[in-house]
């Protein structure tokens, strides 16, 4: 049970677990995060910027430790979480780590390895860090999970299905978890940005009205968590927006889409003929009869 003598832990957490850490927003957090005292477990599968942000980190005065594990190897992740919990009781655990991959002219399908590589990070992997930091939370009864979801969680992006719709699983994910653990000390916050300023952003092809840098996403975030917010939404104007999109009649929802500029690739001539391969044969199979990358090297290997 948790002790309600204390500061709630949302208030000034010391330790804090960032995955995704080598992305923009994860950079930024992690930086925002950094002083004197502060204990910052960073996370990264960029070896050389994850070095360079833990420098920056412990200049500012936080002592830094490093992880690299590949987020879509559950067991993995569980146990290394699990360990690193015992001998650093991990405070706000910020599961922020995400890829995504954009539909391509002539696709007439998502090819399954691609979307087995969004799924494998943005929902095995956050699941996975949560299993990881949990049961050491509730045995304190207290600390506090932030999941980052997407304001495409309300209305998905047609130029990236399955980035929408894993988004919107962690949105569910995270509240339904709110429900359960608050009563045990443990709280659970859904993050659902806009456009921000990184790499992974860059890549999107299409509009990316009310876009903000990292920096500012960062303090958003880090307001809302000590608010101890279910939902941190942010800009709120476009949060407004998709939120409409989500009520509105869906014939409505998709003229306003198409409207605004954010419309699929085209599909090429017949390209139902190739309906039933493209979705049940390998990226290496496809890249031999056109010539062109395999899927699993098309998806934006880049985190937030």
């Amino acid at each position: 049970m948790p002790d309600l003598t204390q500061i709630p832990v949302w208030k000034k957490p010391r330790t804090v677990l960032i995955t995704g850490a080598t992305g923009g927003i994860g950079s930024a957090l992690a930086e925002s995060y950094a002083a004197q005292g502060q204990v910052l477990i960073l996370h990264g599968r960029d070896t050389t910027r994850l070095a360079e942000l833990s420098q920056r980190c412990e200049a500012l005065g936080a002592r830094v430790v490093t992880l690299t594990f590949d987020l879509r190897d559950a067991c993995v992740v569980i146990r290394e979480l699990r360990q690193i919990s015992q001998r650093e009781p991990i405070d706000l655990a910020l599961v922020n780590a995400g890829v995504t991959r954009m539909l391509g002219d002539g696709e007439a399908v998502e090819s399954w390895d691609a979307v087995r590589a969004v799924i494998g990070v943005n929902i095995d992997g956050a699941l996975a860090t949560v299993a990881g930091v949990l049961p050491a939370m509730r045995r304190r009864g207290s600390g506090q999970i932030a999941l980052v979801s997407s304001l495409a969680a309300y209305f998905g992006l047609p130029q990236a299905p399955t980035y929408s719709a894993s988004k919107a699983a962690v949105k569910a994910y995270g509240e339904t978890l709110r429900v359960w653990l608050a009563p045990q000390g443990v709280a659970i916050n859904v993050v659902l940005p806009g456009f921000v300023e990184t790499a992974m952003t860059a890549g999107f092809n299409g509009p990316k009205p009310a876009i903000i840098p990292a920096e500012r996403a960062a303090r958003h975030i880090r307001k809302g968590l000590a608010r101890n917010s279910p939902r941190i939404v942010f800009p709120r104007p476009l949060a407004w927006g998709t939120l409409w999109l989500s009520v509105l009649p869906q014939s409505l929802s998709h003229w306003i889409m198409g409207a605004l500029g954010y419309r699929a690739p085209d599909l090429p001539p017949k390209a139902e003929d190739r309906f039933g391969p493209t979705l049940l044969s390998t990226g290496a199979d496809r890249a031999a009869t056109r010539g062109r990358p395999t899927s699993e090297q098309n998806v934006t290997q880049r985190t937030r």
